[in-house]
């Protein structure tokens, strides 16, 4: 099993999405990373999907998706040079001045942006890799009352 990244350029048009998720449902196949966004022409939409598979299941993902009438075009982005940033955001509720401090520290190291602070508590904002932000999410679970949500991959081939 490795971890594989595939990207698709589709038509815009609603019900493409479903499609794809009811390919990967319907074979077994399980994606581990989402994100769909429209590109530079508002008629095609880009979709980045992680997925942990084996070299066979991989190449019949491919082809099944090639085969599909909205699918323009797939790439395989698993062994190509690409930048790739995962969103994350993580809220601490009912923490202490001494958590506080240490929470910006740990924002601080990886980068990460405080985008809300009050006295309830706070939500960091991290842009960075899937593995960096797994690691902010370690350091973070043990401070009461925290809240995650990521928002997948997105990536793109290097120049």
């Amino acid at each position: 099993m490795k971890k594989r990244w595939i990207a698709l350029y589709v038509e815009n048009n609603v019900g493409v999405l479903a499609k794809i998720a009811g390919l990967f449902s319907g074979k077994g196949y399980n994606m581990e990373s989402l994100t769909v966004g429209t590109t530079e022409d508002s008629t095609i939409s880009r979709i980045t999907i992680g997925a942990n598979c084996n070299d066979e299941v991989f190449e019949q993902i491919k082809k099944q998706l090639n085969r599909m009438v909205d699918v323009i075009k797939v790439m395989d982005l698993t062994d190509m040079s690409i930048v790739k940033k995962e969103l994350l955001y993580i809220k601490v509720k009912e923490c202490n001045k001494t958590d506080r401090s240490e929470i910006l520290q740990i924002a601080n190291v990886f980068e990460a942006k405080i985008v809300d602070y009050n006295t309830q508590g706070l939500i960091i904002e991290s842009t960075n890799t899937e593995e960096r932000n797994n690691d902010i999410v370690e350091l973070m679970k043990k401070f009461p009352k925290v809240q995650v949500v990521r928002g997948g991959n997105v990536a793109i081939e290097v120049l």
